[in-house]
């Protein structure tokens, strides 16, 4: 949440900035700023996208080779051009980007104020740069060490980037619980929240531990050093990304451009661990603990949102084949319910960013009560990846549209090849399963490809729902998951409201919203509970709601009955959330586009929740 980039170096920094800022955007997008440093420190900010800012400073001095910028997810205060970053010091000669949020802000305003200190803004992060300049005023400090005893001050999370008069050639960055990675090049540097900024300049980076400080100064070394005033050496390590993953490819949105790539990124989950001619799974990256899984007592899988849905289908995955028990938390109740952990629990995070704060404070409780903590997600070198005991990367390639789409079935790919690795080793699955499981595991994306050529025909679907105020999703076992993602999809992009439920579960309250303006979404797959769904079905058209089924290829029953049916191939019953999510995935989309939504950047959501 919020974006950060900052350029030093020979070249001229508002191109990279703002370059940066759009790559960033999905990260935060209420408002925007940059400031550059050339003789004289110049911020420009407003209400609004990057496109905004872009006009705005048109006609303006924009010159300079250091700078930074700031896209804003609001946290504290309005979305404003006052509560935008950056942010000035009081005397204007230090200027401060945030991404986080200071939780003892109310506390240390009130010192300042009483200290003299006038503020501007709603914003937490005001406070900080009016705290780093009484630093250096009253001690007599140069920036970076009044950062240091600042940062030693301040509770809650952070990622920042100060620029300061007085110190023209040099770029002070830090973190705690947001991320921050730091781009080197030749005779350059970047600052960023994430990689995309930096792959077009770079592909060596550093990424900032939680308190750790970075002095990047001109013609000179990266310096690390703990808000502790501990030296650290920089560990330089090398981005696996391409710039043409980050860029739309031809399509209109990358939303769309996601959807269409799940035949690849769910083939590249499962590239090197899924071995056909062997008959085996392997994970690398848990190799060291599969015997602490196998020995678990139980599994607990904590994610929130659309990694929550997939950690769902974990739970049935995980129990079905290995019969190990699984609970499902969100990570945000999780860590606040005192829960009973024991040393031999087994703790599973999935996080697509690999920076939700819930998620990695919930590592951090469950690593306190001595369980085994394993990581699920997508971002090499992401804060959950360094927290966690071991883990496996899903290997989905950027996601840039802020409603997940491919991240959610490559992991539900890697939770299934997890349940297929602890099945084979308990010996919980027969053989000829085993390896029937394995060659549809193998078929998926080629049938994901199959689903894609669908397309127009869900399209034609969106056209006739587009103006719906309400809808329902309804499903049994495995596709209960996936009725609850698809209505998640509908909310966040289009603002229509949407809920999901078990079919079953209609009947004790849901089933009085029905009449003949209340579409209902029914994954209706021949596997499974196949003829209680039917009967679900007809109790939603005796009400005459409008009924869109996703249903087996050659269905019959299910069509008889439904308003639409959108048929996807046939395959084990515990891989249909890897196909019939993707046919919910393209009506979400094209509904939010009718309804002239912004896919990629729906209001009021950021992609990577890194405040709680």
């Amino acid at each position: 949440m919020c974006g950060i980039v900052a350029y030093i170096g020979p070249r001229e920094a508002y191109p990279i900035l703002i370059k940066g800022l759009h790559r960033l955007e999905y990260r935060g997008y209420d408002s925007a700023g940059i400031c550059l440093l050339n003789d004289d420190i110049r911020v420009f900010k407003c209400k609004g996208k990057v496109s905004d800012l872009e006009a705005f400073v048109e006609g303006k001095n924009i010159s300079g080779n250091i700078g930074m910028a700031h896209t804003r997810w609001a946290t504290h205060g309005e979305p404003n051009t006052i509560n935008a970053h950056p942010h000035f010091s009081q005397n204007r000669t230090i200027a401060l980007i945030h991404n986080g949020i200071i939780e003892n802000y109310a506390v240390l305003r009130s010192e300042l104020k009483n200290r003299g200190y006038q503020f501007t803004s709603d914003t937490d992060t005001e406070v900080l740069v009016h705290l780093i300049e009484d630093i250096m005023i009253s001690e007599q400090v140069a920036v970076e060490e009044a950062v240091r005893v600042a940062l030693n001050q301040v509770i809650g999370a952070y990622a920042i980037v100060i620029l300061a008069k007085e110190f023209p050639d040099k770029i002070i960055a830090a973190r705690k619980g947001s991320p921050m990675v730091i781009g080197i090049g030749k005779g350059e540097f970047f600052v960023a929240s994430d990689a995309t900024p930096l792959i077009e300049y770079t592909n060596n980076v550093v990424y900032l531990n939680d308190e750790e400080i970075a002095i990047i100064e001109r013609g000179k070394e990266l310096k690390i050093k703990t808000i502790k005033n501990q030296s650290h050496s920089p560990y330089i390590q090398k981005l696996s990304m391409s710039l043409n993953e980050i860029e739309k490819g031809g399509f209109e949105h990358f939303m769309l451009k996601e959807i269409y790539e799940q035949p690849r990124s769910i083939f590249d989950s499962m590239r090197g661990r899924l071995h056909i001619d062997q008959g085996i799974v392997t994970l690398g990256g848990i190799r060291d603990y599969e015997q602490k899984i196998l020995n678990a007592k139980r599994i607990i899988i904590v994610a929130c949102g659309t990694s929550w849905h997939a950690g769902l289908v974990g739970e049935y995955l995980i129990e079905d084949l290995a019969r190990i028990p699984v609970e499902v938390e969100y990570s945000s109740e999780f860590r606040y319910r005192n829960p009973i952990l024991n040393e031999d629990d087994v703790v599973i995070a999935i996080s697509q960013s690999g920076e939700t704060a819930d998620t990695l404070a919930a590592i951090d409780l469950a690593k306190t009560k001595g369980a085994t903590v394993l990581g699920i997600c997508n971002v090499v070198g992401s804060s959950i990846a360094r927290a966690t005991h071991a883990g496996v990367y899903t290997h989905a390639g950027p996601e840039i549209g802020v409603a997940s789409t491919k991240a959610f079935t490559a992991q539900v790919a890697v939770l299934t090849l997890l349940g297929l690795l602890l099945a084979q080793k308990k010996g919980t699955l027969p053989n000829s399963e085993f390896h029937k499981l394995l060659l549809e595991l193998d078929s998926i994306p080629a049938k994901v490809e199959q689903i894609l050529l669908l397309n127009e025909k869900i399209r034609d679907i969106a056209t006739i729902y587009k103006d719906v105020k309400n809808s329902l999703y309804l499903g049994r076992g495995y596709n209960f998951p996936v009725a609850l993602e698809g209505a998640l999809k509908l909310k966040e992009i289009s603002y229509v409201h949407a809920e999901g439920y078990p079919a079953a579960e209609m009947k004790h309250g849901p089933i009085a919203l029905i009449d003949e303006h209340m579409p209902v979404v029914f994954i209706a797959t021949r596997r499974g509970i196949y003829e209680k769904v039917i009967s679900n079905i007809e109790e939603v058209k005796a009400r005459k709601g409008k009924i869109i089924a996703i249903v087996t290829e050659g269905d019959e029953s299910v069509k008889n009955l439904a308003d639409h049916c959108i048929e996807i191939p046939d395959t084990e019953e515990m891989l249909i959330p890897l196909l019939a999510t993707i046919p919910l995935q393209l009506l979400s989309y094209h509904i939010a586009v009718m309804r002239n939504c912004n896919v990629d950047q729906p209001r009021n959501l950021a992609k990577s929740v890194t405040v709680e």
